[in-house]
């Protein structure tokens, strides 16, 4: 019967641990979708600066994953610029939206202007995400954790 008792217990605590990393999960996806909007605003801005390939080529030869991967090529296919990701916020979808419009638009010298600009916002929102998915997907573990520890606690 202790035995039972244990491996319930296990399980319950295992299952709350790991619904606490599933909740978490939307914080890290919001990390990864900005780090790679950051990695290909640079890689653009080189790309800019010096070979100026087509935009198809030039998304081509890089690897996305995720959700900006979807993203991107959903643009490329279609033109549109409309980000419906829900773990952004209406800001961070509108701010995507203007930086996909403003994609393959004008000369060079103008978009390494506003490329050149929004560097420094990708970069801290980059920066933004990590701490909170760091922060917040911690939390989540050990509160997903503590909650199961609670059960157990109320079972027992």
């Amino acid at each position: 019967m202790l035995l039972i008792k244990g491996m319930v217990c296990a399980a319950i605590v295992c299952f709350c641990a790991a619904m606490g990393y599933l909740a978490a999960g939307r914080f890290r996806a919001r990390k990864k979708f900005f780090e790679q909007l950051h990695a290909f605003n640079e890689r653009y801005l080189n790309e800019l600066g010096y070979a100026r390939r087509p935009l198809r080529q030039f998304v081509a030869a890089y690897v996305y994953a995720g959700d900006f991967n979807k993203y991107l090529q959903r643009f490329l296919s279609d033109r549109t610029a409309d980000c419906t990701f829900r773990y952004l916020t209406s800001e961070e979808r509108a701010a995507c939206k203007d930086y996909f419009a403003m994609l393959g638009r004008g000369d060079a010298h103008a978009q390494s202007g506003y490329f050149g600009a929004r560097r420094v916002v990708l970069e801290e929102k980059s920066a933004v995400c990590t701490r909170e998915a760091k922060a917040r997907g911690e939390l989540y573990c050990k509160l997903g954790l503590l909650a199961g520890f609670a059960i157990v606690i109320l079972i027992v």
